[in-house]
């Protein structure tokens, strides 16, 4: 089961593109996993998010949570 579910790493990959930059590695990681659902491109997005500044991350999530 995936923590983070293929449609809230789209809504991330949104933030982050306003947070980061659309061409942040981060970013066009977490879009690729959603769009994809392949196991692979989710572990890897899963990694650079939390490779993030604690306050990005923080920022990503009350972005979304807002929608």
């Amino acid at each position: 089961m995936n923590i983070i579910d293929r449609a809230a790493m789209g809504r991330l990959a949104k933030a982050l593109a306003f947070i980061c930059s659309a061409d942040h590695p981060t970013t066009v990681a977490l879009k690729r996993a959603a769009d994809s659902g392949v196991e692979a491109d989710i572990k890897k997005a899963r990694s650079l998010f939390m490779k993030l500044k604690p306050g990005q991350r923080q920022a990503a999530f009350t972005m979304i949570q807002d929608e």
